[in-house]
């Protein structure tokens, strides 16, 4: 069995999407909008993004990831942990 690599799992995703930005929900606009100031954060995104947690969830923990890039030391840095700290779990990785 071949594994899917988190890349190819997230092209499914709308944020990789050629769709409008303005047409995308909230959590995958910001996705794109992370991306596309920083591609090689891309891997960072994905888990976020598939880590199985609803709209408001992806939405929080995509947000605190992004806040995390301009504070040093922010653990927040690591998606595993913007992931439990907006209530998702690990278990979905």
């Amino acid at each position: 069995m071949i594994k899917k690599s988190a890349s190819s799992r997230a092209n499914k995703k709308g944020y990789l999407s050629a769709a409008e930005l303005e047409a995308l929900p909230p959590a995958d606009r910001l996705a794109r909008e992370i991306i596309g100031e920083r591609r090689d954060l891309s891997p960072s995104v994905a888990r976020i993004m598939d880590a199985g947690m609803d709209e408001a969830g992806t939405l929080q923990a995509l947000g605190l990831f992004r806040e995390s890039l301009l504070t040093p030391g922010d653990p927040n840095r690591d998606p595993r942990t913007a992931i439990v700290a907006a209530g998702g779990t690990l278990e979905a990785q």
